[in-house]
């Protein structure tokens, strides 16, 4: 017993033993632990503090000598610091309380908006770019004068592909002997070399008719700023020795692809032909489109070999399709129904069924005569059919046949328009940027009087086994004698021959005249009109109808006829209201002024002489702003599709 008691005792002090020793040992650690991160601690504080004034230090630095310049402002946009350079740079003794506006008129809008933004301004020759803080009204100049002259240098040295084409060469030349030809060559060779020579273009001639120019887009803002005057100068040289010569030009910029810029070049070309030669188109590879010239009207073509070739073509499309519908323009006037009904007539002597696509409650009043006169005649009448009536006989193989107009948002009903396989285009309005695409055969003569004319010609090469009625006829001579007012405008001696054709086969000029009477009303209305003429510029009258009467097209165009006729006036512009929510304009001119230009700045087309245009939610009011501004650019110089 007694040997078991002190063992427990023993024991028991050698526990008390452990754990005390344990507990310095913990206590050790824990003062080693502490001190160390002291340590730590003091250090991390140090490091702070002497990087937070490094910071500081740099942030200075930076703020008072960086190359960067800084304005903070008030909310009344005045000055109230700026770091040292951005002093530097403005042409102020002391900036601080000068107005930002002081600075650059760019900041006007720039400042309105309660977002962060950038502008680009210059100031004293450099360019900078701003970054805005709205929230702090902090401003940052960013100086990118060498980036922006190093990117004008590249744009400026990129290549520029143009192909001048020579209208009427091969008509010209085709009479005349090798010594005369020779003349002629050497005459336009020397002028164009001349024209290259001035501007630093590099310049060959590739065919008889066609020349070839190189050079850049620092030449082509040159060319540009002198309307290209290769046109004036061709045009005028040529007459001096008794030849009538134009030129068309297209040019193509805006890539660096060789092949692309070949491309646009001839795209340019086509365009420019399309709408009546003597004047350059300039195309960019997102579809911006520049013309300049423009300013005479096309030459008639003697020959007919196109509308023969044309008329072959149109033939064996025709044979090749199960039927064949006719469409023209919205609101159809006599020319596009007399084209219509004449191309209805090649689908019968072509022994294919034939129908014209008209929306019979967009008729105006010299058409309903017309078309009251057809009803009398169920055979012919019963080829007028609505578009609805077209979408449901339509099929793959039927041909359609767009006639008087080439723009898709003008055509009577664009879904048959889309949903057609084969398309035909036949137009004699000078071509727009916006075209009927996937066409299978195209035929514009922008120097013709009128579509019908330009079908009668082709219907004189069709087969001869159905002869044309009277009133088919006189359908078509009244849409010539419309369009030329009564062959006084655009009227060429193909005009009057294809007139002389249409009398032959029993057209009635007594028919004709009583479809194109007016009503007294009409005579008050246009009498208002006339009334409120002022003169814009010299010899440029506007006048305008009511704003809360709505006008037919038709009395807008004979109102600006009137106009044209009266003395010392040379260009009219006759605005009215045609519905609640569309403008219309019309516009006519002796020549001196290509009204086609003017209504092509308003979305609208048409010829030098004959032009109109539709102007969607807008005021009377500003609708003339907006035509007096479109003159004065087109006076100005270049236009801009």
């Amino acid at each position: 017993m007694l040997l078991g008691g002190v063992a427990s005792y023993l024991i028991l002090s050698n526990s008390i033993l452990v754990g005390l020793l344990f507990a310095i040992l913990v206590i050790g650690v824990s003062i080693y632990a502490w001190i160390l991160e002291q340590r730590v601690y003091e250090e991390t504080e140090k490091h702070i503090e002497t990087l937070s004034y490094r910071m500081k230090k740099v942030g200075e630095e930076a703020l008072l000598e960086m190359p960067i310049g800084i304005l903070l402002i008030n909310d009344q946009y005045i000055i109230e610091w700026a770091n040292p350079y951005m002093t530097q740079k403005l042409p102020f003794d002391t900036i601080i309380g000068e107005e930002l506006l002081s600075i650059s008129k760019d900041f006007q809008q720039f400042i309105k908006q309660e977002d962060s933004k950038e502008i680009t301004i210059s100031i004293d020759n450099n360019n900078y770019k701003v970054l805005y803080k709205a929230e702090e009204k902090l401003l940052y100049f960013f100086d990118i004068t060498e980036q922006i002259e190093m990117e004008s240098l590249y744009y400026g040295d990129r290549t520029v592909i143009g192909v001048l084409f020579i209208d009427n060469y091969d008509e010209i030349a085709q009479g005349m002997d090798d010594q005369t030809r020779g003349q002629l060559n050497s005459i336009v060779t020397s002028c164009v070399n001349d024209w290259g020579a001035k501007y630093g273009n590099y310049v060959k001639r590739i065919s008889s008719d066609r020349f070839l120019a190189v050079f850049n887009e620092s030449i082509l803002v040159e060319l540009e700023k002198n309307k290209f005057s290769i046109l004036d100068d061709i045009r005028e040289t040529t007459s001096k020795f008794g030849f009538s010569l134009t030129l068309s030009v297209g040019v193509g910029a805006g890539s660096t692809s060789l092949v692309e810029l070949g491309e646009l070049a001839q795209s340019s070309l086509d365009l420019v032909l399309g709408r009546g030669g003597d004047q350059v188109a300039i195309k960019n590879p997102n579809g911006k489109v520049k013309f300049y010239g423009g300013k005479t009207n096309p030459v008639e073509k003697r020959t007919r070999v196109r509308a023969r070739v044309i008329s072959h073509a149109l033939r064996d499309l025709i044979q090749d399709s199960d039927k064949v519908f006719v469409m023209g323009h919205r609101m159809p006037d006599m020319d596009a129904i007399g084209s219509a009904v004449g191309v209805r007539k090649m689908s019968e002597m072509n022994k294919v069924e034939g129908y014209v696509v008209i929306d019979f409650n967009e008729l105006d009043k010299s058409v309903l005569r017309l078309m009251d006169e057809i009803k009398e005649k169920p055979e012919l009448y019963e080829r007028f059919i609505s578009p609805e009536e077209a979408m449901n006989k339509i099929t793959d193989k039927t041909l359609l046949v767009i006639v008087d107009t080439h723009k898709p948002s003008l055509v009577i009903d664009e879904k048959l328009l889309n949903k057609a396989e084969k398309i035909v285009v036949i137009d004699h309005h000078r071509r727009g940027e916006e075209f009927i695409s996937n066409t299978m055969l195209v035929y514009m003569e922008p120097y013709a009087s009128s579509t019908s004319e330009l079908v009668t010609e082709l219907l004189e090469y069709q087969p001869k086994n159905e002869k044309m009625t009277m009133l088919e006829a006189t359908s078509m001579l009244a849409g010539i004698i419309v369009d030329t007012k009564s062959f006084t405008l655009r009227t060429g001696a193909r005009t009057f021959e294809a007139a002389s054709y249409l009398r032959t086969h029993g057209a009635d000029t007594v028919l004709v005249q009583k479809l194109l009477k007016e009503d007294i009303d009409t005579y008050v209305e246009r009498s208002k009109i006339i009334q409120t003429v002022e003169f814009f510029k010299a010899g440029i009258a506007i006048a305008h109808g009511a704003e809360n009467i709505s006008y037919s097209q038709v009395l807008l165009a004979q109102t600006a006829d009137i106009l044209l006729a009266m003395n010392n006036i040379t260009a009219s512009f006759v605005i009215g209201r045609r519905s609640d929510t569309v403008i219309g304009i019309s516009a006519r001119s002796l020549g001196d002024l290509n009204v086609q230009l003017v209504m092509e700045k308003l979305n609208g087309g048409g010829h030098l002489t004959n032009a109109a245009c539709q102007l969607e939610n807008t005021t009377l009011e500003a609708a003339i702003q907006l035509l007096k501004t479109a003159i004065e650019e087109t006076l100005e110089g270049g236009t801009t599709e």
